[in-house]
């Protein structure tokens, strides 16, 4: 079950502040629409999951949300493997692609249509993307406590409204995470396995599941607001604030290697083009 956790042992991420955790995301982020050669977004994606696992994020977790996404992952790479190939002829200029199968030519609808190379390697570059986008995610917010979290965003200068709504909002997750583990473990104490279901029937069942659990995230949502109301809340960012958040010499540090890795990413891509489709990666 892919729910809201955070990393259990101490880290230097965890040491960083959270507006630092947030030029790291942006950087990450804006690299892997850019770059369009599958080599370079698949280091890319590499680092990021490496740089998971040294925050703590556990190896089992990152499993759970492989295995959550590889159906999209393969749907993405045999659907730019046989349609992407007037893209690539517009991006790169080539007319004449590498064929690796091809349907039979008296097939309905399909027949001749043909998987190239290139559209492979356009779907590749796609899968890195997305995962490199998907994996900044638990290494930024898993490696923050959600006091912090929401100090930095107010010192971000965002309102405290939409900051305290993103930290409730947080804060939802493993309540949401742990009622759908309690009414998944009512129905396996009734007798039904779970795992053992066929797929059509496993989505029925947590077709069923997501009523009770919208019902309870709507009464629980009701608590807070009247729990807001009894407490008097303004949403005034002039407040005081039970934790600080500093910006320390790592900080500055890890700000400034972005600043200066985005900087190089654009002048190697709009230069000399390294990062483009097509272009060899070296």
């Amino acid at each position: 079950m892919i729910g809201w956790q955070t990393v259990s042992r101490d880290s230097l991420f965890t040491r960083l502040d959270f507006r630092s955790k947030l030029a790291l995301m942006g950087v990450l982020t804006t690299v892997a629409l850019l770059w369009e050669n599958p080599l370079w977004g698949g280091i890319l994606a590499g680092a990021t999951l490496l740089a998971c696992l040294v925050a703590g994020v556990t190896w089992r977790y990152l499993m759970r949300l492989l295995r959550l996404l590889a159906p999209f992952f393969i749907f993405i790479l045999f659907m730019q493997g046989f349609f992407a190939g007037p893209l690539i002829t517009a991006r790169t200029g080539q007319t004449a692609l590498t064929p690796v199968w091809r349907f039979p030519a008296h097939w309905p609808l399909v027949g001749g249509a043909m998987l190239s190379q290139e559209g492979l390697l356009y779907g590749l570059n796609i899968i890195f993307k997305t995962l490199t986008m998907t994996l900044v995610v638990p290494l930024a917010i898993f490696t923050t406590d959600i006091n912090a979290m929401l100090i930095g965003l107010v010192q971000l200068r965002v309102p405290y409204k939409i900051a305290f709504v993103v930290s409730s909002a947080l804060r939802f997750f493993p309540l949401l995470a742990g009622e759908l583990r309690a009414i998944l473990e009512a129905q396996q104490l009734r007798g039904l396995d779970v795992e053992r279901l066929p797929l059509t029937r496993r989505l029925a069942l947590y077709a069923r599941v997501a009523v009770p659990l919208i019902l309870g995230a709507l009464v629980k949502s009701q608590q807070l607001e009247v729990v807001l109301q009894a407490k008097a809340f303004t949403g005034d960012s002039q407040r005081t604030y039970l934790h600080e958040a500093r910006l320390q010499g790592a900080d500055y540090g890890l700000m400034a290697g972005m600043a200066l890795f985005l900087a190089a990413v654009l002048v190697a891509y709009f230069a000399w083009g390294v990062g483009r489709f097509g272009v060899p990666a070296v």
